[in-house]
């Protein structure tokens, strides 16, 4: 006789998930023990996940988190938007969201055996992706924006403000969602960049024709325009276009932000 009953098999479905002959031979195998047999699934489980390593996972979920002055972003990358807006998988996502904005971002190393078991129970290769926390010193404020699509998070925003209010750090974080800077100022951005672009500039002005003493100011203002679709304080606010980032920040400032998206 076996040392489980139908019960214990059907109990172990419910809690990992696995089918029915799988269930009685993990406690075939360990005795009737219920969590002896979640471990052994988990681990043939996982074997079996190792497989799927190679699969493209550029799909999956992201979820924000503020609790008293720090924002957090958490993403978990699987195969497919129907694993990624299942409520089992949404749920594990916000759980992480939350433990890195209590803890900090190592935390997230706390859930690696909860992510192993949706890859057994959701048959993907799912794994953690980027994990992002902002901690707001005194004086400054942080605010988050979540995009949503078919039920899940599929673009956060995190972002800091010095000597702003919770409501403009939001503003911030919608325009930012939106825009996509990848600087907040011009000084940020990698002097290689700036160089190779304005050398590229001046060779299409060169073969325009265009005279060569006009070509520095021509180049300039070409240059600007790169600057303004890259540097957020630079750029058109989404909600009003007569004003920029830096126009609607007055005094204040932002010290840095975070973007995380599906599929970047």
């Amino acid at each position: 006789m076996p040392d489980f009953t139908a019960k214990d098999v059907q109990a172990l479905r419910q809690s990992s998930g696995a089918g029915m002959m799988d269930a009685k031979k993990a406690l075939t195998e360990t005795g009737g023990d219920p969590e002896a047999a979640a471990k052994w699934l988990r681990e043939k489980g996982l074997a079996k996940a190792g497989t799927r390593e190679d699969r493209d996972n550029s799909q999956g979920t992201v979820a924000v988190s503020v609790l008293d002055g720090v924002a957090a972003i958490a993403e978990v990358k699987c195969e497919t938007d129907f694993v990624a807006k299942s409520d089992q998988f949404t749920s594990l996502v916000q759980e992480i969201a939350t433990i890195v904005a209590i803890e900090g971002e190592g935390a997230a190393a706390k859930k690696e055996t909860a992510i192993d078991d949706l890859k057994v129970v959701l048959k993907e290769n799912i794994e953690l992706g980027r994990v992002e926390r902002i901690e707001a010193p005194e004086g400054s404020v942080v605010d988050t924006y979540l995009h949503r699509q078919d039920g899940r998070g599929v673009l956060a925003v995190a972002v800091e403000v010095a000597g702003g209010t919770p409501e403009l750090a939001h503003e911030l974080a919608v325009h930012i969602a939106f825009a996509r800077p990848g600087y907040v100022t011009r000084h940020e951005v990698p002097p290689t960049d700036a160089a190779a672009e304005r050398d590229t500039l001046e060779d299409i002005t060169r073969a325009e024709g265009k005279p060569e003493a006009a070509i520095d100011k021509i180049v300039e203002g070409r240059m600007n325009g790169w600057f303004k679709d890259r540097v957020l304080v630079e750029q058109a606010y989404v909600k009003d276009e007569k004003l920029t980032v830096g126009d609607l920040l007055g005094d204040a400032s932002v010290t840095r932000f975070s973007l995380v998206a599906i599929g970047a």
